[in-house]
């Protein structure tokens, strides 16, 4: 009999992470599942960990090569056979009843999608320190049905907001298999989001639950640290391939409103780090023609002087990294804080 769920891990080199992550899955209190976790050629123990499990419901599945979260999930996608796939980050964890009542709500929904909400934890505690909607100021209290238009005005680079795109749906696989939805292996942080625009782009149902089932884990040596330039970049062609589809904009004028406004935002973004990160490396030449190229820097720049300051002066009283990604979190650049 094929399991109800299935869920993916993708994994590189979190082998101090990953049993919690497995555990979390196979301890669920619905049963009938299976956990595939995709090695991505790791240079450490993590495929050691993921060999340690007997439980027949795991399957471990090896990249010979590094393919990224993408290529990885992608992986674990086609090897899926659940009628619902969940994702899990190989350094995150599932609250044991997450699985059962997000499948409970997406039949009595018949979802496509179905979030909850995230507990924020800070690596090595044990209590989260907030929560997805707790932190955006938000105030749901009950199953909410999330539009599209609303999914895109949560994730505009600089302007905080219930952030959608960190959100972990329960995906309903048929509906992927049919529209052959798989993630953009050349995104290499809001892959999430841009798979959920492809439902979205496809007709499908979203819902968010607003308990937290979902643990979502602050580290120092997660992708926050990334080339921000290469992440603007690469959402700035994501949001332009998106506008490509004529047919599907053409009657929803808010919807490519918000489209504009979050390229707009990126854009902006983008073009004060190519000032900003040279100067940061001492390339004064680089950073004097990213402002000849971009004008409005020292207006952008004035706006971000408080937040910067708020951060010099952090750093200045040893205060740690994750402690300074949780009040970016907080900040309107939050969006900058992801796996």
């Amino acid at each position: 009999m094929s399991p109800i769920v299935s869920v993916i891990i993708p994994a590189y080199n979190t082998e101090a992470y990953l049993a919690q992550a497995i555990e979390s899955a196979l301890s669920q209190t619905l049963s009938e599942i299976e956990v595939i976790v995709v090695d991505d050629a790791s240079t450490d123990n993590t495929v050691k960990v993921a060999r340690s499990f007997s439980d027949p419901r795991l399957k471990l599945v090896q990249n010979s090569k590094n393919l990224g979260a993408g290529g990885a999930r992608n992986r674990a996608l086609r090897e899926a056979r659940g009628q619902w796939v969940a994702v899990l980050d190989s350094d995150d964890w599932y609250a044991s009843r997450r699985l059962k009542k997000l499948v409970r709500v997406a039949e009595e929904q018949n979802a496509d999608l179905v979030a909850d909400d995230l507990y924020l934890i800070e690596d090595g505690q044990s209590n989260p320190w907030g929560t997805l909607i707790g932190e955006s100021n938000e105030q749901i209290d009950s199953l909410k049905q999330i539009e599209v238009v609303d999914f895109v005005n949560s994730d505009i680079e600089g302007k905080s907001g219930l952030r959608l795109g960190f959100s972990k749906p329960l995906f309903r696989r048929e509906f992927l298999v049919r529209y052959k939805i798989e993630y953009d292996e050349t995104i290499k942080v809001s892959q999430d989001f841009w798979l959920n625009m492809d439902c979205f782009l496809h007709g499908a149902t979203f819902f968010l639950v607003p308990e937290p089932y979902y643990f979502y884990r602050s580290r120092p040596g997660s992708l926050v640290s990334s080339n921000k330039i290469r992440r603007l970049e690469d959402e700035c062609r994501a949001i332009t391939n998106f506008l490509q589809h004529k047919d599907y904009l053409n009657d929803k004028p808010q919807l490519l409103a918000a489209l504009l406004e979050k390229k707009a935002a990126t854009k902006k973004w983008r073009d004060y780090y190519c000032i900003v990160e040279p100067l940061k490396q001492g390339k004064l030449l680089t950073a004097v023609k990213g402002m000849v190229n971009y004008p409005y820097f020292w207006l952008h720049f004035a706006s971000e002087l408080p937040v910067i300051i708020a951060r010099r002066f952090q750093s200045w009283l040893g205060d740690s990294e994750v402690n300074i990604q949780k009040n970016m979190f907080r900040s309107r650049t939050k969006r900058q804080i992801t796996h």
